[in-house]
């Protein structure tokens, strides 16, 4: 008899969006009822090759087969109807519905074909949650009121309400403690026992040892590797497969170290934390220094730097700047003195996208160009271009749509508008993200001038070359905590990857 096809190929998949090529002609094979595990750094790909295998996203070539027969996933519905869920890492549910709502959102128990049966989703939903290990999450109860572990057996009640043949869990423990991620594994055991396919992406290697069958890594948007055993290859062979590199980082010298060492920090973060998030963070920051926070997502990179700008309110620490603690959570209190913020998603948290250039790199500054309550739009607009061409912004327009210009110079006008308002200590969260390849050694340049300059830096990136290449301090975060700080000569990506992903909290 001839073998059973594969339940799912994907061939020679491709993605591009604009000034970024995705995935390059990636395979991927998923076998019934195992545990098929996908490696890989941050930006190797991994995210998009779900979004298209989940329907969000439609491939520019290549071919997917299910059961052997070429389908075509053309959105989100198409893919569920053929028995493929997706749970992101990121749960997509309604916080103010009701858990039998979101359990069934979309493809509603009805009566005379309109009327919505409550009392049926219910028992139905409480049926699913018993499966899965927790009959005692009230199916009348909103989803917001549920902790991050509920929610998440909540999305798997979602997934299995379907006929679905096909599970994608996008770092499914992240937010869960061991008991809860015991209790993960046996849902997954269930689960292929009944000859369901799980595709589990983490960066978690002691995971993927105790769970996986079967290991492809994305590098680059390249599967590097595929089908390898997933319990017996080595964590060297794997984080060595993650780690090649097809572009080159281009870094700009580093200083003495001993140029700066006998200056006050301008910045001490003094046990920070916040519950669930971070545990206690010391360091101190020196003008001219730049710190780089090197870990995974979900590590507690990104709290930090909210948090130490105040748009987070820590549950225990404090922020001084020059000597002065800031008070709490008050991000107008951390901006008055002298702490600026690039943050991840610069579009939709650091930029004014239909605005002119002029008005992005003002925005904090306004009322230095208010007389009476009138505004001065000529020395608003020269104090903009002086700043932009600090930072050699192109094109040289301070009219110009934010919007139309490239991802790396809307991040020089986001480092412009903190550089017009002379802060003292600037946080980099992910500089590059969305940078072109030409323009990231330029950003690396302007960065590190204004550090030369007497600016005091934190950094966080996901790519650990960019913190080694940049930093001249690093703090390695695992889970929250810190595990180990370093001059960054004394690191390379091999032994970070190692730290972040087998590490454990150092004194």
């Amino acid at each position: 008899m001839a073998p059973e096809p594969p339940l799912l190929t994907m061939s020679g998949i491709t993605k591009s969006f604009p000034g970024v090529r995705a995935l390059d002609g990636v395979d991927l094979e998923v076998q019934a009822g195992e545990v098929h595990c996908l490696l890989g750094q941050n930006g190797a790909g991994k995210s998009t090759l779900i979004k298209v295998l989940a329907g969000a996203h439609q491939p520019d070539g290549g071919e997917i087969t299910w059961h052997g027969e070429p389908v075509s996933l053309g959105s989100p519905i198409a893919a569920m109807r053929l028995g493929i869920a997706t749970i992101y890492q990121e749960l997509d549910l309604v916080e103010g519905l009701s858990v039998a709502e979101n359990v069934f959102l979309g493809h509603e128990p009805t009566s005379a074909g309109f009327v919505v049966r409550q009392g049926t989703a219910r028992t139905a939903a409480a049926q699913l949650l018993k499966r899965l290990g927790h009959p005692e999450i009230d199916p009348a109860r909103h989803v917001g009121d549920l902790s991050a572990a509920q929610q998440q057996i909540v999305s798997m009640a979602r997934a299995l309400s379907h006929e679905v043949r096909l599970i994608v869990m996008d770092e499914p423990s992240a937010a869960l403690d061991p008991d809860e991620v015991d209790n993960l594994f046996r849902i997954v055991g269930d689960l292929t026992a009944d000859g369901v396919a799980v595709v589990y992406i983490s960066h978690r290697l002691e995971e993927i040892r105790r769970i996986g069958d079967r290991v492809t890594v994305l590098k680059d948007g390249r599967a590097v590797a595929g089908n390898l055993p997933a319990k017996s290859t080595p964590t060297s062979d794997v984080v060595a497969l993650m780690t090649g590199r097809n572009v080159e980082y281009v870094f700009p010298e580093r200083p003495d170290p001993a140029a700066r060492a006998a200056a006050e920090p301008v910045l001490r973060v003094e046990g920070l934390a916040r519950k669930g998030e971070f545990a206690p963070v010391d360091l101190e920051l020196r003008p001219g220094e730049i710190v780089g926070l090197a870990g995974l997502v979900g590590s507690g990179r990104s709290e930090i730097l909210e948090t130490v700008y105040g748009a987070r309110r820590p549950t225990a620490g404090r922020v001084v700047v020059d000597g002065v603690p800031l008070r709490p959570g008050s991000v107008r209190a951390a901006v008055r003195a002298g702490i600026g913020l690039a943050p991840e998603e610069r579009k939709a948290q650091g930029l004014l996208m239909l605005e002119s250039v002029t008005r992005n790199v003002t925005v904090s500054t306004l009322s230095r160009f208010s007389r009476g309550g009138w505004l001065d739009h000529g020395k608003e607009r020269e104090a903009a271009r002086q700043a932009t061409r600090e930072l050699s912004l192109r094109p040289d327009n301070p009219d110009a749509r934010i919007r139309t210009l490239s991802g790396g110079n809307q991040q020089k006008a986001v480092l412009a508008r903190w550089l017009l308002r002379g802060c003292k200590v600037l946080l980099l969260d992910e500089p590059t993200r969305g940078v072109d390849v030409g323009a990231r050694a330029e950003l690396y340049a302007v960065i590190r001038r204004l550090a030369d300059d007497g600016l005091a830096v934190l950094l966080v990136s996901s790519e650990v070359p960019e913190v080694l290449g940049l930093a001249d301090r690093v703090l390695v975060l695992r889970e929250g905590s810190v595990v180990h700080t370093a001059d960054a000569r004394e690191l390379d990506e091999h032994r970070v990857l190692d730290l972040v992903m087998e590490g454990s909290p150092t004194a």
